[in-house]
């Protein structure tokens, strides 16, 4: 059984920071690249950061550029979104996916499509206070 369990959201202030973790099962977690992608109430969702299945690879999106750091352990079969100098406008649930991809050389600045996933979490959800 596939599962992807978000850890870690939670209320914080405006230049607080948080650790969210993602723990992956039920499929070949290093023949995947992973994303974060988020989701605040009546706006789409859209992607965080992508992380290539070799770790080595990785993309972020212009809002969080320079305060968000994406990271995995393949043994731990776990994929990590480290957020700092959080903004209000950081506040939405937030969701890890699973996309299948095991090219040579990943171009994860072309994963910010959702559709293309094959797995997600439940989300954890991410409030950031003013």
């Amino acid at each position: 059984q596939v599962q992807l369990v978000e850890s870690g959201g939670g209320l914080v202030q405006a230049g607080g920071s948080l650790r969210l973790s993602c723990a992956a099962s039920g499929f070949p977690f290093d023949y995947y690249a992973m994303g974060w992608f988020r989701q605040a109430p009546g706006k789409e969702r859209e992607v965080v950061a992508v992380i290539s299945w070799t770790g080595g690879n990785s993309y972020y999106s212009d809002s969080v550029k320079g305060r968000a750091t994406i990271s995995r352990d393949n043994a731990k079969k776990t994929v990590y979104l480290q957020m700092n100098s959080l903004k209000p406008e950081d506040t939405a649930v937030y969701y890890c996916a699973a996309r299948f991809d095991r090219s040579r050389s990943p171009k994860v600045s072309t994963y910010e499509d959702a559709v293309p996933y094959n797995y997600w979490g439940a989300g954890t959800q991410v409030t950031v206070s003013s």
